[in-house]
């Protein structure tokens, strides 16, 4: 299995000025690829790929047109603008109406570059400091232990901050076994509902934080574009949205694993959340950010050896106990069942009927 651990960086002047230096080259490689592209299309419908500009790194680099230090970090922009690239033609093959055709990074929306192989030119140092090439030994926060088989290092830059991204290959440790099951309904007037009746409040961390996104849009509407004064405004704007984004990981973090240390079945709904996110609630449904969740939950659970299972959506909550029809409205937050008198909260009577179809899927019942 794999996963990802992050650590915090702190860069020198001189280092985060290197490592500025080397994000502006990968951004140039990465744009001088799109270009070559679009180019060679353009004049003789010819559709280049990852080999054909990899065959020529060694040639740009010798005569001084590249300064990305590391060879094979300069293979990696290449693959990812190939990567583009493919995901540009699938689109295209399924006939999406907009499949989006790759455009060119602006330098400072370019955050981050990779080492695929640990070791090349990536290592750590006998006094705990991680040495890139091209920029030098650099200080690093070791918040929890470096465990398992580094395979590639991204360094990345967020907010004005810079952060090192180790990918881990690692084996996962199972829990002790368990008989406990659990059905997830998941909502927006409740962040999740269990089928045993107790309920996840929804933190709503973006609606809390609003009134502090506004003031710093604000402040980055007023400035004058171009200007210093605008850069640090936007990366005062960023920062307000990352304390966002960092508490929304930590509750996410911490409700799959009590939700995975406690249960041994757990059975969701296989939800299309990027169509409810573009409807009227898509704030909310943004802001609850369910499928980073389940990305969570899954992962934990796979490592711990539990089983999730992922259920058809449609009529856990227009449907009774009984199995007998019971329309309802968004609106209506309360189960009135007619045939077999059953008198619940919606979302409880969802959570069950989702936890009954995950263990029918796994032939448990």
């Amino acid at each position: 299995m794999r996963k990802m651990m992050q650590y915090r960086l702190y860069p020198t002047e001189a280092q985060t000025a290197a490592l500025d230096d080397q994000l502006g080259e990968a951004c140039r490689l990465y744009n001088a690829a799109l270009q070559e592209r679009r180019e060679a299309y353009q004049r003789g419908g010819l559709s280049l790929h990852y080999y054909d500009q990899a065959n020529q790194l060694k040639d740009i680099r010798a005569a001084g047109n590249l300064g990305l230090a590391n060879f094979s970090a300069s293979q990696d922009v290449l693959r990812r603008i190939d990567k583009t690239f493919k995901a540009f033609l699938r689109r295209v093959k399924a006939g999406a109406s907009k499949p989006g055709y790759p455009r060119f990074k602006s330098r400072r929306r370019f955050d981050s570059y990779t080492f695929p192989s640990w070791g090349d030119g990536c290592r750590l140092t006998a006094v705990g400091r991680l040495y890139l090439q091209g920029v030098g030994h650099l200080q690093v926060t070791w918040h929890r232990p470096l465990e398992g088989q580094v395979k590639t290092v991204t360094v990345k830059r967020q907010a004005g901050t810079w952060f090192v991204c180790f990918s881990i290959a690692y084996e996962g440790e199972a829990l002790p076994g368990t008989e406990a099951r659990v059905g997830i309904d998941v909502g927006l007037t409740d962040f999740a509902t269990l089928s045993t009746g107790e309920t996840i409040p929804n933190p709503r961390y973006y609606r809390k934080a609003q009134g502090t996104l506004r003031i710093a849009q604000r402040r980055v509407a007023r400035r004058k574009r171009g200007g210093r004064n605008r850069r640090k405004a936007v990366v005062l704007l960023q920062k307000a949205h990352a304390h966002v984004q960092n508490q929304r990981a930590d509750f996410h973090h911490k409700t799959s694993r009590t939700l995975v240390d406690t249960y041994g079945v757990i059975a969701v709904e296989d939800l299309h959340v990027k169509g409810l996110a573009s409807g009227m609630l898509a704030k909310s449904v943004h802001d609850a950010g369910w499928s980073a969740f389940f990305n969570k939950l899954a992962a934990k659970a796979e490592a711990a050896g539990r089983l999730l299972v992922k259920v058809n959506p449609r009529g856990t909550s227009q449907t009774c106990l009984c199995g007998a029809p019971v329309p309802k409205t968004l609106s209506q937050r309360w189960h009135e069942c007619a045939a077999c008198g059953l008198s619940a909260a919606r979302d409880h009577v969802s959570a069950q009927l989702i936890l009954g179809l995950g263990l029918s899927l796994l032939g448990l019942t």
